[in-house]
Order: C-alpha cells, then sequence, then structure tokens
C-alpha cells in the first residue's frame, strides 16, 4: 500500500477544492476552436539572430539531443516559458 505524500494548500485552492467536493463547479462548454487558437498562439512569424557563448550552444544542443527535439525548438520553448512567467530567476 503507497502512502500519499502529505500536501498544503493555499486559499485559493482550498477554495477551489471545498467547490468541487461540493458540487458547485460546473463544466463549461468549449467554445471556439481550440486548436485554431493554439496554432495562432504558437505561431513563429518573427527571426532573430543572437550571439551566445560556444558553451552555452553546446550545452543546448546536448539538452535538445537528450529531450529529441530540434535545438531550435527547446531555445524557442525556454524563451516562449520565460516571457509568459514560468521561468523565472533563480537567486
Amino acid at each position: 500500500m503507497q502512502h500519499e505524500k502529505p500536501y498544503s494548500l493555499d486559499d485559493e485552492e482550498r477554495e477551489i477544492l471545498m467547490a468541487y467536493q461540493s458540487g458547485a463547479l460546473t463544466s463549461v462548454p468549449p467554445s471556439g476552436d481550440h486548436q485554431a487558437i493554439a496554432r495562432e498562439t504558437m505561431k513563429k512569424n518573427k527571426k532573430i539572430n543572437i550571439r551566445i557563448s560556444e558553451n552555452d550552444l553546446a550545452a543546448l544542443q546536448r539538452k535538445a539531443l537528450r529531450e529529441g527535439i530540434p535545438c531550435q525548438t527547446l531555445i524557442g520553448s525556454i524563451l516562449h516559458k520565460y516571457a509568459c512567467g514560468f521561468l523565472k530567476e533563480v537567486h
């Protein structure tokens, strides 16, 4: 038998959990073509040139190889995540 890890919820998460458990949450029917919206959001319509160190490029190429994706795709993904706030600086 596997034990669940204890976790703590913040106020917003507790509110969502209570609403779910009480049946207060309802499904919302999808609106619009989500695939078309996603394609438009991820459209790559700008080109840039950047200079980075040879060591950084080699490290990115190794990571891309391990992930099985092209290096430019990895770099684009990293930039997208950072621009959207999903990657944060660690101090």
